[in-house]
């Protein structure tokens, strides 16, 4: 930290004299690819935990199921005692007991500062942790090791943390930067293919707006990348290259996605490229239930997005026509009958409180480059949802939802159809029983607007 304190004498306009701070703090943080980061014969990540002698570990029930007994014989390989916080995953405990959790196991755990704390997950797990992290001591390091595809190419690349609060989501939270972030892409092996398609989403957001040639891979392999693990469960003559491509397009996107964050970390520019799909979902991702997973939900944005940057002659029929086909070969949404005139309305208002007035929305102009658009008319979202509607319908994608598109037990982290019975039984109690099907299963637009990120 440098910081220089001057002396503001009094003066006509002041109450009186005091002092004027001007500081500048520096903001180091690694990334390293490490396959199979927890092979014994490795030591990346055991190097960090040595000084220690021990590592306080957490992740989800799932994850300790999968590879509780690894994490531990890794460590134990190394002669480093591990203490694994093991918790329960999925949207529903994104909250600040999970979080208040984490500090309990770091207390009893009796962290020293500077020692840093593991985190192996998602991105859910790596924002509570990271919060808590931010919260103790009022600064604790951290590690992260992702496991999902969107933890690997999206959550990864942000120094955000936090937790929801209520019905509002990230409402809480802060600026905190891991020590080390290790990317593994061989979790993708034990991903189930829709959290894979869900992550594929992230991708085209990028990509699409950024990075012409890394666009034309994902076009190339994208089908064959998402129904083997991005190359990692590959087999026969064409495996090597599809790994290779895989591996290309993933780093390709993070550099891209580090190149635009890195020099707005703290989000004091709000032209964002890589909020690029993340205007309308906030709102749509809510509005049925189960929700819409998040990258069918960011695919659905884009979608419109494209159709719109269309009808305004920013790309052409070849462009848009690539677009979509890409889509639909990887099991994606591009639309939803819940995306109405009157949620569009909702989240367009929405999302210019967070945009501190401004829509800031990205449109392709061409596929590989954007502009930032400030000027959509309600007009012209009336007449492109409808254009959008009709190209849809035309290339033979129905209602336009694709697969695995809604939220499960491991997203949510409860069985849906059981918080549908819960949530019939309330909206009964409260409105009467003949409306509660329609409560229960759809939220207001209203409702749904509340929870838009922060």
């Amino acid at each position: 930290m440098r910081a220089t304190v001057t002396e503001v004498p009094a003066s006509a306009n002041a109450t009186g004299p005091g002092y004027n701070i001007q500081g500048y703090e520096d903001l180091k943080y690694t990334y390293s690819f490490v396959d199979n980061v927890f092979d014994q014969k490795k030591d990346d990540l055991a190097s960090y935990y040595q000084k220690w002698g021990r590592v306080l570990c957490v992740l989800d029930e799932n994850l300790n199921e999968l590879y509780g007994p690894s994490i531990k014989a890794y460590f134990s390989a190394h002669n480093i005692k591990p203490t694994l916080h093991v918790f329960k995953g999925g949207e529903l405990h994104k909250t600040m007991d999970t979080m208040l959790g984490f500090v309990d196991a770091m207390d009893s755990f009796g962290l020293i500062r500077k020692e840093p704390v593991l985190v192996v997950g998602g991105g859910l797990a790596s924002d509570v942790l990271g919060y808590a992290c931010a919260s103790y001591r009022r600064s604790t390091n951290y590690i992260r090791v992702g496991t999902t595809l969107i933890a690997l190419i999206d959550a990864a690349i942000s120094i955000k943390v936090g937790i929801n609060h209520k019905k509002l989501k990230n409402r809480l939270g802060a600026y905190h930067a891991p020590m080390h972030t290790f990317l593994d892409f061989d979790f993708l092996k034990t991903l189930p293919i829709g959290q894979t398609r869900n992550g594929t989403a992230e991708l085209i957001k990028i990509l699409h707006c950024t990075d012409k040639y890394t666009w034309n891979l994902l076009v190339k392999y994208g089908e064959d990348l998402v129904n083997t693990a991005y190359g990692r469960n590959a087999t026969g003559p064409g495996a090597k290259e599809l790994k290779a491509a895989a591996d290309e397009i993933c780093r390709n996107a993070i550099k891209g996605m580090l190149d635009l964050e890195s020099p707005n970390l703290h989000e004091i520019g709000l032209d964002r490229v890589i909020a690029n799909g993340h205007s309308i979902s906030p709102t749509l991702e809510l509005a049925p239930f189960p929700p819409l997973r998040h990258g069918h939900a960011v695919c659905i944005d884009m979608a419109w997005s494209v159709t719109l940057a269309h009808m305004r002659g920013y790309i052409g029929d070849e462009d848009r026509d690539q677009w979509f086909r890409l889509a639909g070969q990887v099991g994606l949404s591009v639309d939803h009958p819940l995306l109405t005139d009157e949620l569009m309305r909702e989240a367009n208002e929405a999302i210019k409180k967070t945009r501190d007035g401004l829509q800031r929305f990205v449109l392709a102009k061409p596929l590989g480059t954007c502009v930032f658009a400030n000027d959509i008319t309600e007009d012209e979202f009336v007449k492109s949802l409808a254009v959008h509607k009709a190209y849809v319908k035309k290339i033979g994608r129905g209602d336009g939802v694709g697969l695995d598109a809604y939220a499960d037990a491991g997203d949510l982290g409860a069985d849906p159809e059981a918080l549908l019975k819960e949530r019939k039984a309330e909206a009964a109690r409260l409105n009467g029983a003949h409306k509660s099907e329609a409560i229960a299963t759809r939220a207001a637009p209203a409702a749904a607007t509340a929870a838009v990120a922060a």
